[in-house]
C-alpha cells in the first residue's frame, strides 16, 4: 500500500523551483480559444514545448546537475534517452560544464542525435533502449553520475515545477491531462496538484507500444513491456517504483491511444492551438475527448503540452504512414 511518506512533497517540488530558478524558463500558461472551441469546454495549455531545449525534461536534467558534488561534476554525468531527456541533459551539461554521455537507441531521430552531438556531449548509439540502458550502467560503474529520465526524487521534483506554476497561473480546472513515459513528469505534476489543487483529478495519457505505467498497475509493480509506438520520448522500457506508486495514489487513470491519434493530436494542436507540439503531446487530445465524455459539459481542462522535438518531415511523413489527413 503506497503512503505518503514515499511521495515527493511539496516542500522538495518548491526546493526544486529555487534550484532552477535563473536558469529555465517559466513557460506560459494561457486559455486556448481554439482547443476550446474543438473539445467544447474550456481548455487551458501550459507550453512547456516553449521551455529550453524544447521540452520540458530540462527541469528535471537542471535540478540534478547543480545538485552534483564538486567530484561528481568532475567525474561526468551519463544519460539515456529517445529523445528529449538526451537533448536536455546534454544542453544543461555544457552550460554547466559537465562532461556528458547520453546513451541512444538507433530508433532515435537523425535531430534529435544532432542536437546531442551539438552540445559537445558524447552520444552513444545502441541497438534499442535495453543496450542503451546497459551500455549508461557500464559508464556508471567507471564513475559517471547517471542523470535517470524518471527515477529518482530529484528528477522528479523537479518536473514537478511544472504543476506548481499550473497550480499558479491558471483559471479554474477540473481535469488536468499529462503525457506518460517512464512517469517522471506525471508523478511530479501530480504531486503539486493534489498540494496546491487537492480537487483537481490528473489523467495520464500513453501510446500503444509505449505502455509501461498501464503494465505496471496491471501487474501491480514495475515490469518490462515491448515498445513499438513511434513516440519513442514516450517509449520506457519500464517505469519505477518511484513512478509507479505517485500513480497509484495520486492519478485517476492512465488512458491508451493509438499512434495515428496521437499524430492527429499533433496537427490539431498546431490548427487549433497554433503551436508546434509532438506526438508525445499530440496524445493529450484524443485522452481529452474521452475525459470529456466521461466527465461532461462542466470540465474545465488543462494540458500540458509536453514538447516540441519533432520536424516538421518527421511529424508530416508519420500522417503519411497513418493515412492523417492534414
Amino acid at each position: 500500500m503506497t503512503t505518503a511518506r514515499t511521495l515527493i512533497d511539496l516542500a522538495a517540488i518548491e526546493e526544486a523551483a529555487r534550484r532552477i530558478a535563473g536558469h529555465l524558463v517559466r513557460t506560459p500558461t494561457a486559455p486556448s480559444p481554439g482547443l476550446t472551441g474543438l473539445l467544447g469546454v474550456p481548455v487551458t495549455v501550459k507550453l512547456e514545448l516553449l521551455q529550453r531545449t524544447g521540452s520540458f525534461k530540462s527541469r528535471g536534467a537542471t535540478a540534478k546537475l547543480l545538485s552534483l558534488t564538486e567530484a561528481e561534476g568532475a567525474a561526468g554525468v551519463v544519460a539515456v534517452s529517445g529523445g528529449n531527456h538526451g537533448i536536455a541533459v546534454a544542453e544543461m551539461a555544457g552550460v554547466l560544464g559537465i562532461a556528458a554521455a547520453v546513451c541512444m537507441p538507433e530508433s532515435a531521430s537523425s535531430s534529435t542525435v544532432a542536437a546531442c552531438r551539438a552540445t559537445g556531449a558524447d552520444v552513444r548509439l545502441t541497438p534499442d533502449v535495453a543496450g542503451a540502458f546497459a551500455l549508461a550502467g557500464e559508464l556508471r560503474a567507471a564513475g559517471r553520475t547517471m542523470v535517470h529520465p524518471f527515477d529518482d526524487p530529484i528528477v522528479a521534483a523537479a518536473q514537478g515545477t511544472v504543476g506548481l506554476e499550473l497550480a499558479e497561473d491558471a483559471g479554474e480546472l477540473t481535469d488536468v491531462l499529462v503525457s506518460v513515459g517512464g512517469g517522471g513528469l506525471v508523478s511530479g505534476v501530480a504531486a503539486a496538484l493534489q498540494a496546491r489543487r487537492p480537487g483537481v483529478r490528473v489523467w495520464g495519457v500513453e501510446t500503444e507500444g509505449a505502455e509501461a505505467m498501464s503494465a505496471a498497475l496491471a501487474a501491480g509493480a514495475p515490469t518490462p513491456v515491448a515498445l513499438s509506438s513511434i513516440v519513442t520520448s514516450l517509449s520506457a522500457p519500464s517505469v519505477s517504483a518511484l513512478t509507479l506508486d505517485h500513480v497509484r495514489a495520486l492519478v485517476e487513470e492512465v488512458l491508451v491511444v493509438s499512434d495515428a491519434e496521437a499524430v492527429r493530436g499533433s496537427l490539431d494542436l498546431a490548427a487549433h492551438a497554433k503551436v508546434w507540439a509532438e506526438p508525445a503531446a499530440g496524445c493529450l487530445l484524443p485522452a481529452a475527448r474521452r475525459v470529456v465524455d466521461r466527465v461532461g459539459p462542466e470540465a474545465r481542462l488543462g494540458l500540458v503540452v509536453c514538447g516540441g522535438n519533432t520536424g516538421v518531415r518527421d511529424l508530416l511523413g508519420f500522417a503519411e504512414r497513418f493515412g492523417v489527413a492534414f
